[in-house]
């Protein structure tokens, strides 16, 4: 799960119950530079947000205990708030109305298409860290 984190890449919280999507983005993520930390429930989620330095979220909106929005909207409560991208199996207008209430950067369509999860990726950190790794100089 959590190795040792280097302070000066971007760490990205996946959060998921499949443990093969985990491996396939951590493949594509890694050699990038890209750190990955994995979470297989809503709760685990939030206790990596809140106990380690988070970037980006990646959450599946329906965990098991708590699904992605409910997690966002704890890490709003908590002012641990990093962008999240929200993936579901089903869009609709009802839960892209509540992600776009509590701010989510992007919401994808489960199968997750790993291009568009990469232009997302890229697109938060041209917005949130202008197009920097965190804590760079």
């Amino acid at each position: 799960m959590v190795g040792e984190l280097h302070k000066n890449r971007l760490t990205v919280l996946l959060a998921d119950e499949q443990e093969e999507w985990h491996h396939t983005v951590r493949q594509l993520l890694e050699p990038q530079g890209v750190q990955t930390v994995s979470a297989r429930s809503g709760r685990e989620a939030l206790h990596l947000i809140e106990s380690t330095p988070i970037h980006v979220a990646v959450l599946d909106a329906q965990m098991p205990q708590l699904g992605g929005l409910q997690v966002i909207k704890l890490m709003r409560e908590l002012k641990a708030a990093p962008p999240a991208i929200l993936l579901a199996n089903h869009l609709t207008n009802h839960l892209l109305h509540e992600a776009l209430g509590v701010h989510v950067f992007s919401v994808l369509s489960k199968p997750v298409d790993l291009n568009m999860l990469l232009d997302s990726l890229a697109r938060v950190m041209k917005r949130y860290y202008e197009s920097r790794w965190p804590n760079e100089g």
